[in-house]
């Protein structure tokens, strides 16, 4: 194992999710670089694990790297994890990463737990292509700006949100998608309280306003990708009714997509539904 940075999914709840193999390697390298050591230490106790816990979080990564780069080409083994789940997933440690790969060091994966993954695959939405958001801005312009896209998307979408902010997001949520348009909410995923839910988006609003035990944990939140016609702001669909009454819809949709970006194929299937 000497000389090695291995990259060490933990659980997201439930601490038998930790994969044997994990469990080896945390027990056998020669110290532990975690977001957070306080958590970390109460893992690795309840895992009856001794080693070296040596903070690496977003505040200290760029600094804390080049050391423990020349521990590992000293000939050290090292394991990286995060609070929970996979690490780099939301989490630092990229730059760490990126500095034993350029060091000539192999970085190893253990894998295992991600709320991610997780959350993808109890959705029931579909999953043959997505795009993980992460956590979208807090406010403002920003945050309407990355709803606003991610709404329009053609693909399912996976977010993150902090449970004192899930209901305004259901509420920009609400105001941009079409009634339909269904979310699944999972909380608390193998934990306890463990949710999932699946609805239209207003549904889900006014569920989670009714019952604060759901404004608590970790929330992950997939959105069913977006019908041809939700995928164009107002504006576009009225520039859409305003060419269907001027050209045929081959040429409408030429037209539409040069304007939009989106393809052809997809717009003239839209516009012959609303033309016929």
């Amino acid at each position: 194992m000497s000389g090695s940075l291995y990259v060490v999914s933990t659980p997201i709840g439930n601490l038998d999710d930790l994969s044997r193999r994990a469990l080896e390697v945390l027990g056998q390298v020669d110290w532990v670089a975690a977001e957070d050591t306080r958590h970390s230490q109460t893992l690795l106790n309840h895992l009856g694990i001794k080693a070296r816990l040596i903070s690496c979080h977003d505040h200290n990564e760029a600094e804390r790297s080049p050391e423990l780069v020349a521990r590992l080409r000293d000939g050290e083994s090292g394991a990286l994890i995060s609070d929970a789940g996979t690490p780099l997933v939301s989490d630092p440690g990229y730059r760490l990463v990126r500095a034993c790969q350029d060091a000539g060091v192999a970085v190893v994966p253990v894998p295992g737990a991600s709320a991610l993954l997780a959350a993808l695959a109890v959705s029931g939405q579909p999953s043959d292509r997505f795009l993980f958001e992460g956590f979208v801005p807090s406010k403002g312009a920003a945050r309407e700006n990355a709803l606003r896209r991610l709404a329009g998307l053609d693909v399912t979408s996976v977010i993150f949100e902090a449970p004192h902010r899930v209901v305004s997001l259901l509420e920009s949520l609400a105001g941009l998608v079409d009634a339909d348009r269904e979310l699944t909410l999972c909380r608390e995923l193998t934990k306890r309280f463990e949710t999932v839910r699946r609805g239209p988006v207003a549904e889900l609003l006014e569920w989670v306003r009714g019952d604060k035990d759901q404004r608590r944990g970790e929330l992950v939140l997939v959105l069913s990708p977006a019908a041809r016609g939700e995928q164009l702001s107002e504006q576009d669909r009225a520039l859409a009714k305003a060419l269907l009454a001027e050209l045929p819809v081959s040429r409408a949709a030429r037209v539409l997509a040069a304007h939009t970006g989106l393809k052809r194929q997809e717009l003239y299937n839209y516009l012959e539904a609303i033309d016929s």
